[in-house]
């Protein structure tokens, strides 16, 4: 199982950015994935999490900000970030697991990206 995350960059804050995570070699009906975020000198965050049943899950901290999807078909996971504020720096990170329902606990996934960084400026 392959996890790539991709999109990461340097914006302002009130600006977008959209994360795609590539996923290779996991085929699992009943799976659901992730997004977690880690910002320097601090610990992990669960962001969003999404089952293959279509059911979401986000954190406080970003709802009605941010939105998290997926093409099945082409095995990809996104994060679209609107209104990023400069809290939202971070490093981010996809991740991919398998049960009945999603969760931002970190600690139930068992397949990681190596993380792709979101920079937010004011």
């Amino acid at each position: 199982v392959q996890l790539v995350e991709s999109g990461g960059d340097s914006v302002q804050a009130g600006g977008s950015l959209r994360l795609t995570c590539e996923v290779s070699g996991y085929t699992y009906s009943n799976r659901y994935m992730g997004w977690f975020r880690q910002a320097p000198g601090k610990g992990s965050e669960g962001v969003a999490c999404i089952h293959s049943d279509g059911t979401i899950t986000l954190a406080d901290s970003v709802k009605g900000r941010f939105t998290i999807s997926q093409d099945s078909a082409e095995n990809r996971l996104y994060l679209q970030m609107n209104s990023l504020k400069p809290e939202d720096t971070a490093m981010y990170f996809c991740a991919a697991t398998r049960g009945d329902y999603c969760t931002l606990n970190k600690m139930w996934y068992y397949y990681w990206g190596q993380g792709t960084p979101v920079t937010v400026s004011s």
